[in-house]
């Protein structure tokens, strides 16, 4: 059977996140089922990273099976119809080898995490960062960031509901920026923890709010010991950005 690969933006605000779910309506369930429509069988649609409910997408990536070669772009047509009203776009469809997997095979996953430093509300914005009035000093919040590079124990940004075998996974890029008012946190990685990110950015914002220093950063992280970690930043900030095969 063809394989294909497809990359996808999508709104989360008002999804279960983009795994099929009992209670809900999720990202893979309203791709699958206009994948049916038109191919008329019943197909799994894999993605490369299982977005929680209220996170973005500027290029999540998956993979599906059909019965028969079918033009590309005419299947990207297709689903951008087929997926209305929902804020779902299928930005490319290409056809893979038959051992291409979207989770399986990705090496760097990309995440992209967007703070509005402000008082005033977040208009334009809403539900599409976190906000936060309070001034941040992203210096601060870098300096810190730069211990999580590399080989770690990831406990302390661990969520308790985590399936992943073991905690320990490796970081290899983590940059604040600030333009204006925004806070740009890009985090990659070949895999994450559950919740991983947000628990991270989370426990930075305590060391740019000046609570933590960036030693009591250090301490909390080698604890290893999520009741030691900051909050866990809101959904609502998190994009999945890219991923890298």
């Amino acid at each position: 059977m063809p394989r294909y690969k497809m990359t996808i933006e999508y709104d989360g605000t008002d999804f279960v996140g983009w795994q099929r779910q009992q209670d809900g309506l999720s990202v893979q369930q309203v791709l699958e089922e206009a994948l049916e429509k038109f191919t008329h069988v019943q197909t799994v649609v894999y993605g490369a990273g299982r977005t929680d409910a209220g996170v973005h997408a500027y290029g999540q990536v998956a993979h599906f099976d059909v019965p028969q070669p079918m033009d590309a772009f005419a299947m990207q047509g297709a689903f951008n119809a087929l997926v209305r009203p929902y804020p779902i776009g299928v930005l490319k469809i290409e056809e893979v080898p038959d051992d291409f997997h979207a989770r399986f095979s990705a090496k760097e996953r990309s995440y992209i995490y967007k703070i509005l430093n402000r008082r005033t509300p977040a208009v334009l914005d809403r539900n599409r960062v976190w906000q936060e009035g309070r001034p941040l000093d992203e210096k601060q919040m870098q300096k810190a960031a730069l211990l999580l590079l590399g080989k770690h124990d990831f406990s302390t940004f661990r969520d308790s509901e985590c399936q992943a075998k073991s905690p320990v996974k490796t970081l290899n890029e983590f940059t604040i920026t600030r333009r204006g008012d925004y806070l740009f946190c890009v985090v990659k990685a070949k895999s994450f923890l559950h919740h991983q990110v947000r628990n991270m950015v989370g426990s930075l914002s305590l060391v740019g709010l000046g609570k933590w220093s960036v030693d009591d950063f250090h301490e909390a992280m080698h604890a290893c010991d999520r009741t030691k970690g900051g909050p866990t930043a809101p959904a609502a900030g998190l994009y999945f950005q890219s991923v890298t095969y």
